[in-house]
């Protein structure tokens, strides 16, 4: 009786930790504009090569990249050779497949290496939307002094002037919505932000500030 208990035991305790590893990456939606304020290197890269690396508890995934185009982080990296991630899903590790696809990665840089994970914005390039690629280019930063409020549940409201509304959730929970895709929070002439949709960064004199 002792050993199947003792079996039981053990069992149930496996279960209850492969459980907490599972759940152990939990991350909120981002919008794409708070990923590329809120990272140190926002590029555009290959990733020719991957080795993984033997230190920590689990091991560290080291992909080579080629950089095609930094859009944030010259100040702290110019070059990206190298960018690092945990090497299980799990703990919050991305899986990039290698010489196929160019991708969008944003990261953190630690005692000079670059990291990125599931909660950092990564992706396919070629799946990002052209506002997506505009706000890369010339609008994201524009708008880093304002603050997307998040609405899961309504009613929702904003608090200040400096904030957006962000209600992608309400309708494409866990996807990305239209204020995800065509629409950058930017700080107006007057003083407040508001989303904003176009093919050109607002000027002095003409304000677009169509809700989503």
């Amino acid at each position: 009786m002792s050993v199947w208990l003792s079996f039981l035991l053990v069992l149930l305790c496996s279960w209850s930790l492969s459980d907490l590893v599972a759940e152990a990456c939990t991350c909120l939606p981002i919008h794409p504009q708070d990923a590329f304020c809120n990272s140190d290197i926002v590029i555009r890269a290959k990733v020719v090569g991957k080795k993984l690396m033997k230190d920590g508890p689990f091991g560290t995934m080291r992909y080579t990249v080629k950089q095609m185009k930094m859009y944030r982080g010259f100040d702290k990296m110019p070059q990206v050779q190298y960018i690092y991630t945990e090497t299980s899903e799990s703990l919050c590790g991305v899986k990039l497949e290698v010489n196929k696809y160019q991708y969008l990665i944003t990261g953190r840089v630690y005692d000079g290496k670059v990291y990125t994970g599931l909660c950092n914005l990564y992706e396919k390039w070629d799946r990002l939307t052209l506002s997506q690629r505009k706000g890369l280019n010339h609008r994201y930063h524009l708008g880093c002094g304002c603050k997307i409020k998040p609405c899961y549940y309504l009613p929702c409201f904003v608090t200040s002037k400096n904030e957006c509304l962000w209600t992608d959730m309400l309708s494409n929970i866990g996807h990305s919505g239209s204020q995800s895709k065509h629409y950058a929070c930017i700080r107006q002439k007057e003083g407040y932000c508001s989303w904003y949709r176009g093919w050109a960064p607002p000027d002095k004199t003409i304000i677009n500030a169509t809700d989503p």
